[in-house]
């Protein structure tokens, strides 16, 4: 729950905000962290010095529901001879360490991120006649500070966000969101480490799909070159009723479709609604299995395997490295920031923590396994993406991991140029408790993409649907969302 008032107002925890000029008393009995990030609001608004602010009434570190403590949202009058139409500019204060006394994040010290090391803005189009500020962004906000305080996964520049719905809860065409870097904050250096801005960017579904086929710097950069559809600050305009492949139908072709082909896909992971199965073992012999079945409890990922992994997705963004999977026995540093994604995120998590009551088996007694045979099973939002794991992943030498959103289990997808993986060309098929790998071919793959062309349309077909290559002793099955759902899968 969250209130709306000047951010210089009395509350219960935060004095006016200091500027260059404050009261000295003021700057001494405000939060440093809070200070610096005001500092830098204030110099890109030193006609705004108490901006209307919606802030959470019990502060998260107090049991409240909302991690961050403060959404300030300032009038921006753009430039317009630069196509940069009037907004509403919002700030967060709270992904970083406002406070420096371990009451939410943990103390590390000067040198490295403050807290996880950024905050959120976003940029919203101002309507004629608007006079305030709407407040839905702050809880849009809230909502992806949850994601990161629960999952410990961080956003960096060119992340995608699915979020299937119209941001402001209308009828917008704008349901997702890329992340970028600000273009007027500045990164700023707390007493706790270094804090950057990172903007919430609206987009349309078609946009996330190229995104996520191609790379978000690039549909980025596109968004710039379009000013109704966010120009060069990318502002988000929730009245835009046309892609920029409807604007401009050159852009597919011409630039994104050529982008795929050239670069492949920037998307090294996701998190998704799946599961493997070990069709080569029999059922009975459960002991010993590693594989992810329905009815059973899954085994957790070992926090060795966890490191791998993600590493896996967060080496995998870098286009111009050669593809190459970490070692399998990874020394684990538990004061370095670690990865794992939602679509594409490190992450601070050491280790996969969970409450169920899954065995937890230590890495070194987790033998790695051939296997003969595998069922992968996806809902249909995950099994859509196989073709982009396939054609802008496994075609260009890299590799794709979808990591289980409702199990402790990952699949991962390489290709034969790909350096570290424990499956192999001899066999392909391989697990590590339950992480499985799968090395395809590029024959094979060339074989799937003309089996699963219909997944490119999935509009128009029933689940479940079945696609088996019995001479690779492979199946894939797309699924209900219920399946994935059950307690015991």
């Amino acid at each position: 729950m969250a209130e709306l008032r000047p951010s210089g107002a009395p509350g219960p925890t935060a004095p006016p905000a200091p500027g260059p000029t404050a009261p000295p008393a003021f700057a001494s009995l405000f939060p440093p962290g809070l200070h610096a990030i005001y500092g830098e609001c204030r110099r890109l608004y030193p006609d705004q010095p108490n901006p209307l602010q919606v802030t959470a009434i019990v502060k998260y570190w107090l049991g409240g529901p909302d991690p961050l403590d403060y959404v300030s949202m300032y009038r921006n009058m753009g430039s317009p001879s630069a196509n940069i139409p009037e907004h509403w500019h919002y700030i967060s204060f709270g992904l970083s360490d406002l406070y420096g006394d371990n009451r939410v994040h943990e103390f590390t010290g000067t040198d490295g991120p403050s807290g996880f090391g950024f905050e959120l803005t976003f940029r919203l189009k101002r309507e004629t006649g608007e006079s305030a500020p709407p407040t839905w962004p702050a809880e849009l906000m809230q909502g992806l500070a949850r994601y990161v305080f629960q999952s410990e996964n961080t956003f960096c520049s060119g992340d995608h966000v699915s979020w299937h719905s119209p941001l402001d809860n209308s009828e917008s065409r704008i349901q997702h969101m890329l992340l970028t870097e600000d273009p007027q904050m500045q990164p700023v250096q707390t007493p706790f480490g270094v804090v950057t801005f990172l903007q919430i960017v609206g987009v349309c579904t078609e946009e996330l799909h190229s995104a996520q086929q191609w790379n978000g710097q690039g549909i980025l950069e596109l968004l710039r070159t379009v000013p109704v559809a966010g120009g060069p600050w990318l502002i988000t305009d929730m009245r835009r009723g046309e892609t920029i492949f409807e604007i401009d139908p050159h852009l597919q072709q011409e630039r994104v479709d050529k982008g795929i082909e050239t670069d492949g896909s920037n998307l090294s992971g996701v998190s998704a609604k799946c599961a493997w199965d070990d069709l080569s073992r029999p059922p009975e012999d459960d002991e010993d299995s590693r594989s992810i079945c329905i009815g059973t409890q899954p085994r957790r990922l070992s926090g060795k395997d966890t490191e791998q992994i993600r590493e896996t997705l967060r080496r995998g963004l870098e286009i111009n490295s050669k593809p190459v999977l970490p070692p399998i026995n990874p020394q684990i540093n538990p004061q370095r920031p670690n990865g794992l994604t939602h679509d594409r995120t490190p992450s601070r998590k050491d280790s996969l923590e969970s409450d169920s009551s899954t065995t937890i088996i230590p890495h070194e007694l987790i033998r790695t396994r051939q296997l003969e045979s595998v069922h992968l099973k996806f809902n249909q939002e995950s099994g859509a993406l196989i073709p982009l794991c396939l054609r802008g992943r496994l075609l260009h030498g890299r590799h794709f991991t979808y990591k289980s959103i409702t199990g402790d289990m990952a699949i991962t997808f390489v290709s034969t140029g790909v350096e570290g993986a424990f499956a192999t060309e001899e066999h392909p098929y391989a697990a590590h408790g339950p992480w499985l790998q799968i090395l395809l071919t590029e024959e094979f793959v060339e074989k799937m993409l003309e089996d699963l062309e219909d997944l490119t349309s999935p509009e128009e077909f029933k689940l479940p649907k079945e696609y088996s290559w019995p001479e690779k002793k492979l199946k894939v099955s797309i699924l209900p969302d219920v399946v994935f759902d059950s307690p015991l899968h």
